[in-house]
């Protein structure tokens, strides 16, 4: 519809009657209404992305000039060349898809590249920090990007293996609330709610992708502007779901609008899909449904300050845990070692091995318990050793229960099912179905305001750094809870991320039940309106460092991951206040998790297959098996290499050395195979373990994302 008004005003200015005629059928035609959701998809979108270096052949846009206050060139350019000088770069230009094409020559720090959603896109990851006190645990990811392109690159990694989306997009609600094509779609944009529901649907049908159809689920959040066509929008992208509608109260004193209601709540979409259930909450002190117990995955402390030596460590809690190396069972403790004894001087018995509290990176940290008590939980069947790991300085993880599940099994509220044969208990919480909670579609939670759990809290994890609207965390946490509390091991991705509140939501699940779930939090580097025109003042750009060091993730996003993990503030402090409801403690505790921060880059298929872009690959290799563990940073000068839960085969020479090394290992998942010749990669395949999924690179990438954009 947009186009043909722009084709009606511009037959009206040539030929004013013919211009009415066509105008008023027209009118006629779109006054018709039809029942169910119609709205005009407009043309693709396209998004700017000023971190990317223009290369021969992008389309890009020119920039106004520094300290201008013009908007950029909207016109669509292709560079023809980029010419160099001992003084200067610049690029000469081409008009993109113009009949008449124009040619234009500027400095080559003056464009900006363009990427259309049509285009097919060949995506890569930048590390550019992590954060880690989980030891074992997968790590959370917080991508920087153009959500669209992230859910692309997603459906590579992650394509029928996401659990459960919480998404929180932009309301509509007001005027530069979001953007659509590299503009903010204003209050009185005639287009609005199309736009909105285009931009909606494009990101909605990717994710579809993602989920795990057979069970998974998913929550969207949204006020009353645009509820209604929210809800037709879900029906038509996903008839399959089974869709609900919950009113929830965040703000109690209501949000003042003068000669009207003001408004208290706002909605959220749940939508179901497969087996998925709602998992009801449990009433205190009963358990309503049979659910496994979960064991906390490890005992080694994971915060720095908790190291060997340490005060706060003490002297006690580094000692030895024997474990056969046969039955790969723990067979006993050794004595606590002092703070200046190698634990390579101690001898374990026969046919065992010594394994101490050991980092990844090798830093000898403490055991969470001492000794008499670990041996007591032993006695008992609550403490194991876990799967071996090969090459690791802990090779065994010690998982055990926490006090709380050993005191619900001791007092009968959970049962011991079975004893497995390194003489753990495997239990299960029993009841009768009457102690679940009843779960309504009207909340009235103190626990969910705004106002006190969004805004205030994020003042004191990031002082003096503004947000508009974050989400209460305990309320994102008890619609997670509803989804997830049955999946220890659940993937979670929210890819309007904002402030981080959902990866902070799964975190603190992760605490309350000693699970290992993960979030993929994707949101984009945006600079709020208020800051974008004081820095085009002091003739900054976006893509300049002190440009971006402002945007939601690097100023926002990223801080706040950090600083929830780690319990301190930006100066280094503990951070002041206590969580609260489902259980307290300060937050300077933190968490024991792990996290890194990637920003999304953009690849040529030359440079993919090529392998000269194998540093912002490997991000993506390492995210499909599982986001834990080390990562294969470089191409291995040995043919192949063993990361933690996955293996790289670059030369088949050696493959029967690199078979031989997977079936050693049992915690690798998946193994990448880099080969042109089918044959030989499926000769390779039958000789790998069943559990491991074999993948051939470079075909496997670039087939995926030139059949995701119908190349």
């Amino acid at each position: 519809m947009s186009r043909l008004t722009e084709l009606l005003a511009q037959a009206k200015a040539k030929e004013p009657q013919l211009g009415l005629d066509l105008e008023r059928e027209f009118s006629v035609l779109s006054s018709r209404l039809f029942f169910g959701l119609n709205f005009e998809r407009h043309r693709p979108e396209a998004v700017e992305l000023p971190q990317r270096k223009p290369r021969k052949g992008d389309k890009v846009h020119v920039l106004s000039k520094r300290r201008s206050a013009k908007k950029g060139d909207p016109q669509l350019w292709t560079i023809k060349a980029i010419v160099k000088t001992p003084s200067s770069t610049s690029v000469e230009l081409q008009s993109h898809d113009a009949e008449a094409p124009q040619r234009l020559t500027v400095d080559f720090n003056d464009v900006v590249v363009v990427a259309e959603f049509r285009d097919t896109i060949y995506p890569g990851l930048i590390s550019t920090g992590r954060v880690s006190r989980g030891m074992d645990k997968p790590f959370h990811t917080v991508i920087n990007g153009e959500n669209y392109h992230a859910l692309k690159a997603l459906t590579w990694t992650h394509r029928g293996r996401v659990d459960a989306i919480y998404i929180d997009p932009p309301y509509n609600s007001r005027a530069k609330d979001w953007k659509y094509n590299n503009d903010y779609v204003e209050s009185d944009d005639l287009y609005r709610h199309s736009k909105w529901l285009a931009m909606m649907e494009r990101r909605l049908l990717v994710a579809r992708e993602l989920l795990n159809p057979q069970c998974s689920a998913m929550i969207v959040t949204i006020d009353e502007k645009e509820y209604l066509r929210l809800g037709l929008l879900l029906e038509q992208t996903f008839p399959e779901a089974s869709i609900q509608m919950v009113s929830s109260v965040i703000k109690p004193g209501g949000a003042l609008r003068p000669g009207a209601l003001a408004r208290s709540d706002e909605y959220l979409f749940f939508l179901r899909f497969g087996s998925a259930t709602i998992v009801a909450p449990r009433k205190q002190s009963e358990n309503s449904r049979e659910v496994e117990v979960t064991w906390r995955s490890s005992l080694t402390r994971g915060d720095y300050a908790s190291r060997r030596g340490t005060i706060k460590g003490g002297a006690s809690q580094f000692y030895p845990i024997f474990v056969n190396v046969k039955s790969h069972n723990i067979v006993g403790f050794g004595e606590p070692l002092r703070p200046n004894t190698n634990r390579n001087s101690v001898t374990p018995p026969p046919d065992c091995c010594a394994v101490f509290p050991i980092r990844p990176d090798g830093t000898e940290m403490n055991w969470g318990l001492v000794k008499q008590s670990a041996q007591k939980l032993l006695e008992k069947g609550y403490l194991s050793a876990g799967p071996f790991r090969s090459g690791k300085p802990q090779p065994y993880p010690v998982r055990y229960l926490t006090s709380g599940v050993v005191a619900d099994i001791e007092s009968g509220l959970a049962d011991i099912v079975e004893r497995l044969p390194d003489g753990s208990v495997r239990a299960v919480y029993r009841g009768d179905g009457a102690a679940e909670e009843t779960v309504t579609t009207q909340w009235d939670r103190t626990s969910h305001s705004s106002t006190s759990y969004g805004t205030g809290m994020l003042k004191a994890l990031l002082p003096g750094r503004r947000f508009p609207y974050p989400k209460s965390l305990y309320a994102v946490e008890d619609c997670l809870r509803l989804l997830v509390a049955n999946k220890p091991d659940a993937v979670i991705l929210d890819f309007f991320a904002g402030s981080g509140t959902t990866v902070h939501a799964v975190m603190r699940l992760n605490k309350q039940d000693g699970g290992n779930r993960q979030c993929i939090s994707v949101t984009n580097n945006e600079v709020g309106v208020g800051e974008q025109d004081a820095l085009r003042e002091r003739g900054l750009r976006p893509g300049d460092d002190e440009w971006e060091q402002w945007g939601i993730c690097d100023y926002i996003t990223k801080p706040r991951v950090e600083a929830v993990i780690t319990g301190k503030d930006a100066a280094g402090l503990p951070i002041s206040g206590r969580y609260k409801f489902t259980d307290e403690f300060p937050y300077a505790d933190g968490f024991e998790e792990n996290a890194e921060f990637l920003t999304l880059s953009y690849e040529t298929p030359v440079a993919v297959s090529h392998q000269t872009a194998f540093a912002r690959i490997a991000p993506l290799l390492w995210m499909r098996a599982g986001s834990q563990g080390d990562r294969i940073e470089a191409l291995p000068p040995e043919g192949w290499k063993l990361a933690d839960t996955y293996g790289l085969l670059t030369d088949l020479d050696n493959s029967s050395t690199f078979v031989k090394a997977v079936k050693k290992n049992a915690a690798l998942r998946v193994a990448y195979i880099v080969t042109d010749d089918e044959r030989r990669f499926q000769a390779i395949t039958r000789r790998l373990p069943d559990q491991i999924e074999p993948v051939r690179l470079y075909e496997s990438y670039l087939t995926n994302f030139s059949f995701a954009n119908g190349d």
